[in-house]
């Protein structure tokens, strides 16, 4: 009776040492490599969420190219609302079942996930949100992230910067958000006016929480502070609302926006000709939907998802983390890990993602900040949907 007993604990001691077992990676079979995405699909920062729609459309194509390394990509995709506790909760549900995730969307979202990620050993490639986050992390919790995004101190300096000497700012104001992304742009301006000197004057800075759906205050108390140029750093929503009131309170200052703003498009069906003379920033002074990159891939994206016109900037910052990630599961090979991805994205250099990326993406065993550059554009007329470069990609040093 002891002999079955015996033979059967063996058996699946054998089993359980088998390679085929050992080596099994969460999100990996022979034919599929699971990526999962944590978005805002719904709430205050829906629009953010073409990112990821723009993700699952380009998965897509590279499926019909034939996959990578004998293995096709399954996109999973969560909507969170732009709501921590919901993303943390996702990334939870997901970590034993995919491979990595692209794009997680959120500074609030990144400092309440960022711990988790290291303790999943979750790869997570281009989290939108203030890199600060990660710069403050110790290094041995960042191994699994690469940041190929803008720090919004080095962004909030430069648009100060950009007030002054572009438009003759004398005074200024910022609208943010009461979080780790309205603050960090916060921060920078006034290390910007710090930095000049004298020459501008930080005249209010009025801050919005995600729950604030009325903002005619907030309107009055900028239009009160008497500044010649508003510096925004919200939500597309919150952006448009807050300028509409503006505007109905008569107040019409010039416009300088973060680049989550940057989808000129979006903010010009929003807002109209109040959108006219707006300077704005792209992410990572990327490519935007009139560029030949820019076409190139969106010719790609909008064949897949169609639903995604009218809104290609957002799903042109969608596309080029994804590109990205892809490029790491190339030179990762087929002995696909978590471990041998790491070391193959820590070998990409000057990578421009198709054109996406013209300053070009660096990493290394001891750099996660690929890149940290912006581009500034101005609004020209609603009627036509037109814009005019103002600045080509400014890049600034990484920071981790």
């Amino acid at each position: 009776m002891k002999l079955p007993s015996l033979l059967l604990t063996v058996i699946t001691m054998l089993v359980l040492a088998s390679p085929a077992v050992a080596q099994k990676v969460p999100g990996v079979t022979d034919t599929e490599i699971v990526v999962g995405l944590t978005t805002p699909l719904s709430g205050p920062a829906a629009a953010w969420g073409n990112t990821a729609v723009a993700m699952e459309a380009w998965a897509r194509h590279v499926n019909d190219q034939g996959g990578i390394n004998g293995r096709k990509l399954k996109v999973v995709m969560k909507d969170d609302g732009y709501n921590p506790g919901r993303a943390v909760a996702n990334l939870k549900e997901m970590k034993d079942s995919i491979f990595m995730n692209v794009g997680l969307l959120g500074s609030a979202i990144l400092q309440a996930a960022k711990d988790d990620i290291a303790e999943y050993k979750l790869p997570v490639i281009n989290p939108y949100g203030n890199p600060a986050i990660w710069a403050r992390q110790p290094r041995e919790k960042l191994r699994y992230v690469f940041v190929a995004y803008t720090d919004y101190l080095d962004e909030g300096e430069y648009l100060l910067r950009h007030a002054v000497e572009k438009l003759g700012a004398k005074k200024v104001a910022v609208f943010h958000q009461n979080d780790e992304y309205g603050k960090g742009g916060l921060e920078g301006v006034n290390r910007g006016v710090k930095a000049l000197g004298g020459k501008v004057t930080l005249a209010g800075a009025v801050s919005y929480e995600l729950s604030d759906r009325e903002l005619g205050t907030h309107a009055l108390k900028l239009k009160d502070s008497g500044a010649d140029v508003v510096i925004l750093y919200p939500t597309i929503t919150h952006g448009a609302n807050v300028i509409k009131e503006m505007a109905k309170a008569g107040y019409r200052p010039k416009l300088v926006a973060s680049f989550p703003l940057g989808d000129y498009l979006i903010m010009y069906r929003l807002l109209g000709e109040l959108w006219e003379g707006a300077h704005f920033n792209i992410l990572s002074g990327g490519a935007i939907a009139n560029d030949p990159a820019g076409k190139a891939a969106l010719d790609i994206v909008l064949k897949y998802e169609p639903k995604l016109k009218g809104k290609e900037n957002t799903a042109l910052a969608g596309v080029a983390p994804m590109i990205l990630a892809v490029e790491g599961l190339k030179k990762a090979g087929r002995n696909l890990t978590r471990e041998s991805y790491v070391e193959a994205m820590e070998s990409i250099k000057n990578f421009t993602a198709m054109g996406l990326s013209p300053a070009g993406i660096t990493f290394g065993p001891n750099r996660r900040h690929g890149l940290n550059a912006v581009r500034t554009l101005r609004a020209v007329k609603a009627a036509d949907n037109s814009y005019a470069e103002v600045a080509p990609a400014q890049v600034f040093p990484p920071h981790f």
